[in-house]
């Protein structure tokens, strides 16, 4: 008598081995999926937080217009102090911490970069220094946080996961902005120069659980509202180098002086910051303060209000929007808080588009500054496809791919004419030559 195929395979030892394999790719899976539900639900609120944070800094200056020269320094001073004592390794837009985590082979290294203390630390002192006034944005952060949420809930498994910190990072992105395309874009591009395929359908379904949470939570929307524009004439289109250029170039600038003042500055300046770290972000606090009161209270936060009613309302931004957003924005990357560059460098490269805009009369308003807005990312974060797909999807208007396609390359290439690499990576290996282990090839 024949014995069943099926009870003789699973009396040779094949079918448990069938279900240990397939019960560790189900494991996978949902080890992705709830990452992704995770990362969501904490972009959600952050950006809930951020919000309230700097609306209540908005109405503490209503109140009293000088409370900046006072709150802004010493909440620099405290948010350092609070990063270096409790939360080290949170500082800045936790974005090159994510590179480095995923560069080192040890999992304690790896810890010391990404886990659930720092994710905690990041948001709280991101949200004190958006309560105080600091130029910095929420996305960056959300950044680390994706990615320490994924490491944490990757320790839990018996078996490493590939992929996780990429995947926290993307989804982060994801959710922070409500734009999984530029999110998975931004994992390829930016986040892993070697894109890992067999991890890639897990990396977008933790992409897809952040979007869909996001959305749960908060609907659907478009970050900087919605704008029909395009270029019309032939004319119109000379825009599209010219910001191209100066945003690159512009973008550039910020990142070399980003890059050198966290590599220590020569001479008694350099030491001096080095070694008094309190009292020069309370110098940096005390710059913001005024750029702030110099530009009638309109940089101070993300920039996302400006630039959000400038695009729906055609409202056009000050002359100084752009110049006094950099120097804030600048000041306060430098004094090594936590807080991220993504929105603010939007709002700069808005404000940029804008002065352009008088060189082009007949052109729309509005088209020039997502052209400003492009370029100048595009330079600081030397990411072309990431900058233009952003900024397409935050806004919807897929009329103007091919414009801020090409702004956004020719921004990338001027940018590298003044910071040779990428300010992610560069402040990155700042944190690989901290770690004992060695990195991976």
């Amino acid at each position: 008598m024949l014995e069943p195929s099926g009870m003789k395979w699973f009396q040779t030892g094949r079918y448990p081995r069938f279900i240990r394999v397939m019960s560790t790719r189900w494991q996978r899976r949902v080890v992705f999926l709830l990452g992704g539900v995770a990362v969501g639900a904490s972009a959600v609120a952050l950006a809930l937080l951020a919000d309230r944070a700097q609306a209540a800094f908005a109405l503490l200056l209503g109140e009293w217009r000088y409370a900046s020269l006072l709150v802004t320094p010493l909440g620099f001073m405290l948010a350092v102090y609070l990063t270096n004592r409790y939360f080290p390794n949170s500082q800045g837009s936790g974005i090159p911490q994510a590179i480095a985590a995923r560069e080192l082979d040890d999992q304690a290294a790896r810890g010391r970069l990404v886990s659930i203390r720092i994710a905690v630390g990041k948001i709280l002192l991101t949200l004190l220094g958006l309560l105080c006034g600091a130029s910095a944005g929420r996305e960056g952060p959300t950044v680390q946080v994706g990615a320490s949420i994924m490491f944490a809930i990757g320790r839990l498994s018996p078996r490493r996961q590939p992929g996780l910190i990429l995947a926290g990072a993307a989804a982060g992105v994801a959710a922070a902005f409500n734009t999984p395309l530029a999110g998975i874009v931004f994992g390829i591009e930016e986040m892993s120069r070697a894109f890992e395929t067999r991890a890639s359908s897990l990396i977008i379904a933790s992409v897809i659980a952040a979007g869909l949470t996001s959305l749960a939570l908060v609907g659907n929307y478009a970050y900087f509202g919605t704008t029909p524009t395009m270029l019309r004439t032939g004319v119109d289109w000379l825009a599209v180098p010219v910001c191209g250029v100066v945003g690159g170039l512009a973008g550039g600038l910020f990142s070399r002086i980003v890059i050198a003042v966290a590599q220590g500055l020569p001479g008694v300046l350099g030491r001096q910051a080095k070694q008094h770290r309190l009292l020069f972000a309370l110098a940096c606090g005390l710059g913001v303060a005024l750029c702030g009161l110099a530009s009638g209270d309109t940089i101070y936060g993300t920039g996302y209000t400006q630039v959000k009613t400038a695009l729906e309302g055609g409202v056009p931004l000050p002359w100084s929007f752009g110049v006094l957003k950099f120097a804030a924005t600048t000041l306060s990357t430098i004094s090594g808080i936590p807080g991220g560059i993504f929105s603010p460098s939007l709002a700069v490269g808005a404000g940029l588009g804008a002065n352009l805009a008088h060189l082009f009369p007949g052109a729309p308003f509005d088209a020039i500054m997502l052209l400003g807005m492009v370029a100048y990312f595009a330079g600081v974060v030397q990411a072309p496809i990431t900058a233009f797909v952003i900024v397409t999807e935050m806004t919807e208007n897929h009329a103007m791919v091919m414009p801020l396609m090409a702004s956004a390359l020719i921004a990338y290439l001027a940018s590298r004419l003044v910071c040779p690499e990428g300010i992610y990576h560069a402040l990155a290996k700042g944190f690989l030559r901290r770690e004992p282990v060695a990195a991976t090839p």
